[in-house]
Order: C-alpha cells, then sequence, then structure tokens
C-alpha cells in the first residue's frame, strides 16, 4: 500500500503567498544593489562601461567594414569626381568614361529628382537606349489564345518582356495581372502610348528608341536609360536632352549621371 499525501486546506495558499514575498524581497535587493553602483559610477549588470579604448576598436571596426564594401578600383575613380560640384553636362561627359571600372559596356543612366510625384510621358531618343527592347504584343481580337497564355505566364512570374502593348478589348483580360505589373510600370497605358488599337505601329516606336517615364509611386524620382558608355559624348548629350525636355526643365530639381558601377556626378540643371 503506498504513501498517503495528506494536504492541509490553508496551507497551499499561505506557502504561495511567502514565496511571492520572497521573491519580491529579493528583486528589490537586486535593484538596490545596481542603483547604488551606478551612482558610485561603476558598471552595472543592465548597463556595462565600455573603456575608451574599447569604443576606438569599436569604430575602427564598423569603419574597416565600410571600407570593404567598396573595391580599391572605385575608390580610385570617385576621387576624381568631386562630390559638392555640380557640373556642366560636357564636363561630365568627359569625366563619366575615366569612372569605368566593369569589362562590359555599361549602361548610361540618368536619376531625375523632380519637384513632385505623378510626373509620366514618353519620349523616343534620337540613339536608342544601346538596349534590345522586348516588346509584347495583346491582341484578344486577333489572338485571344496568345493573350490568355501571356497572363498565365505573368502570373508564374515569366516577365519576358520591357515593354506590353495592349489593344483597348485586351484591357479586361489584363486587369487580372494589374497587380504585378502595375509596380513594376509595365501595366499597359494609354497616356503612354501602350494601349492602342494600333499595336503594330507603336511596337515599332518602342522597338526605335521610345522609352515610358513616371515617377516612383511614393517618392518624386525617376531612373532612366540613356545609352551605353559606348555610345561617346555626342550621342549621349542628344538622349539625354531630348530626356530632360521630355520630363520639362520646370519639373527637375537636381539630375545625377552615372554608368552601371560608377560614382554619381551632379549636373548643372543649367547647361541641360
Amino acid at each position: 500500500m503506498g504513501k498517503i499525501r495528506v494536504k492541509t486546506v490553508g496551507l497551499e495558499d499561505q506557502e504561495n503567498e511567502e514565496k511571492k514575498k520572497a521573491k519580491a524581497r529579493a528583486e528589490a535587493k537586486k535593484a538596490a544593489a545596481a542603483k547604488q553602483k551606478e551612482a558610485e559610477g561603476g558598471p552595472t549588470a543592465e548597463a556595462p562601461v565600455m573603456s575608451e579604448a574599447s569604443k576606438a576598436q569599436k569604430m575602427k571596426k564598423k569603419e574597416s567594414s565600410k571600407g570593404q564594401s567598396r573595391s580599391t578600383k572605385y575608390v580610385t575613380v570617385a576621387a576624381l569626381v568631386d562630390r559638392n560640384k555640380k557640373y556642366k553636362l560636357a564636363e561630365a561627359l568627359e569625366i563619366l568614361p575615366k569612372l569605368k571600372i566593369a569589362e562590359f559596356d555599361e549602361t548610361v543612366e540618368l536619376h531625375i529628382n523632380t519637384l513632385e510625384k505623378g510626373i509620366a510621358g514618353n519620349v523616343t531618343l534620337p540613339h536608342g537606349t544601346g538596349k534590345q527592347m522586348r516588346v509584347v504584343v495583346a491582341n484578344q481580337t486577333e489572338d485571344a489564345k496568345g493573350v490568355e497564355a501571356l497572363i498565365k505566364e505573368i502570373e508564374s512570374g515569366q516577365i519576358n518582356f520591357d515593354v506590353l502593348i495592349a489593344t483597348p478589348d485586351s484591357m479586361p483580360k489584363l486587369a487580372k495581372v494589374a497587380r504585378v505589373l502595375g509596380p513594376r510600370g509595365l501595366m499597359p497605358n494609354p497616356k503612354n502610348g501602350t494601349v492602342t488599337p494600333k499595336p503594330k505601329e507603336a511596337m515599332k516606336k518602342f522597338e526605335g528608341g521610345q522609352i515610358n517615364f513616371k515617377t516612383e509611386s511614393k517618392f518624386p524620382i525617376l531612373h532612366l536609360t540613356v545609352g551605353k558608355l559606348s555610345f561617346g559624348d555626342k550621342k549621349l548629350a542628344d538622349n539625354i536632352k531630348a530626356l530632360i525636355s521630355a520630363v520639362k526643365l520646370r519639373s527637375i530639381k537636381n539630375v545625377t549621371l552615372k554608368s552601371t558601377m560608377s560614382p554619381g556626378i551632379k549636373l548643372d540643371t543649367a547647361s541641360l
């Protein structure tokens, strides 16, 4: 026969109460000790004091880690650009090839801060972008099965085009993938010429160098491709001026020119 445990009513509650009081006294004692050490200038368990030598070493490690994020070649070419200066377009285009650090033909980019959001349009660059534009047409009347197949590809994450042109009767179908295409700037829109009853004509324009531009949804910024380094100063200048004219100088706050891997060069908008 096993042992029988006898439980006295009232004693369990009393024991629990004593445990709570003991725990409270221990915590109060710990807090008082920490407070006294802090008053004396000594370290506490919650906030250990770091020596000046340790602080300096920690700072050095941070600076070292920052330096490792940039290659020696990048740091060398970055020294050729005065970050506090705004360069005339001709000066900037003369410096740009000297900043090349990649072995491939780098793309030349223009980053524009506008005065407000919602700026959009299109422009045909005189010398194109240097990139073969992948243009796809969605035409519900002539190729309904093709439109359905395209939608399935987009839904699965396959976006194999740079520009999507649609006939008006295709738009209700494409509404299914608007959430995918919209944030990427690929949703057809009558304002930029990608919704049209004459898709073949629009296709020729985009393949010939027409580009669309639109500020980011949350910020007044445009990121645009204006050619390749191999274009040379004259062709790049022509493309940049055509683009600035389309965006309109009065809408522009500042402009930065760079190639794929180079540091940015601030431009003097008066020279544009």
